[in-house]
């Protein structure tokens, strides 16, 4: 059974719920968790809402596509099921991008209005959104693929958002310097596998299918708006792949090059 009917127009759907949703716990980090936070607020709300977001969408994905796999009756493979180009989205797949959409408008938002000079982050929501709000209500493909790559995007939130809200009080607060510098290796590999080797290989199968080289279906089975759709789509998943690498490269640097100061101030 499926979790939602599919609606087609962003009015017609719970993307408006979902936004305010985000837009109320926002409210609440900003004014009542991290009031006393200083200028780190804005950052540390942000992880807020975007804790709320990363876990929740990874289970809820899950759940779709293991309903899409129980649903189809083409025999193939739940791992080939995410690479099928020409297979419209279910209802509970729209459902986890709706969610996603909510999310992503308010952290936008947020960034605009109290960071506007951080332009790559800027970037980057815009992008993501463009992806999300195409698949959903434009072409009503590629959801399931989409759906896998946001597991392999959203796996890491819990990591990282405790990471960066200890790395914002860690000047204040010994504990949060202890948790910071305990949780960074751990963090910086699950991250580099995730981002640096499992992300690389899931987009390149994703070339593979919408090309018709190798899973699901050709690229010719599908209409040329899909095709040329999920072609902008992985422009800028690559892109946002290649910044991720880089990202956590400057962080593994950065987390050496301290271990090896201290260490000289030790010796």
């Amino acid at each position: 059974m499926e979790i939602i009917s599919s609606s087609l127009s962003p009015f017609d759907s719970p993307v408006i719920s979902f936004t305010l949703m985000f837009g109320a716990i926002y409210l609440f980090g900003y004014n009542l968790i991290f009031k006393n936070w200083g200028s780190s607020k804005y950052e540390a709300t942000s992880c807020f809402i975007s804790l709320f977001h990363g876990s929740p969408a990874v289970i809820l994905s899950i759940l779709a596509l293991i309903q899409s796999s129980q649903d189809n009756t083409n025999n193939h493979s739940s791992l080939s099921m995410l690479f099928q180009v020409g297979k419209e989205n279910t209802a509970s797949q729209d459902l986890v991008l709706e969610f996603s959409i909510g999310y992503f408008i308010i952290d936008l938002l947020h960034y605009i209005i109290f960071i506007p000079k951080d332009v790559l982050f800027i970037a980057h929501h815009f992008a993501t959104l463009y992806v999300l709000v195409t698949c959903r209500y434009v072409v009503h493909h590629g959801g399931a693929a989409l759906l896998g790559l946001l597991v392999l995007a959203e796996i890491t939130s819990p990591c990282q958002n405790t990471w960066s809200l200890a790395r914002y009080r860690k000047v204040d607060l010994p504990e949060a310097a202890r948790y910071y510098e305990f949780l960074s290796p751990y963090f910086f590999t699950f991250y580099s596998v995730v981002r640096g080797v499992l992300g690389p290989l899931y987009v390149l199968k994703m070339i593979g299918a919408v090309l018709g080289a190798s899973g699901g279906a050709a690229a010719a089975a599908t209409s040329g708006l899909v095709f040329w759709t999920w072609i902008s789509w992985l422009t800028v998943i690559t892109v946002a792949i290649w910044v991720s690498i880089l990202w956590i490269l400057n962080l593994w640097i950065d987390l050496f090059r301290r271990r090896a100061n201290l260490m000289k101030k030790v010796s």
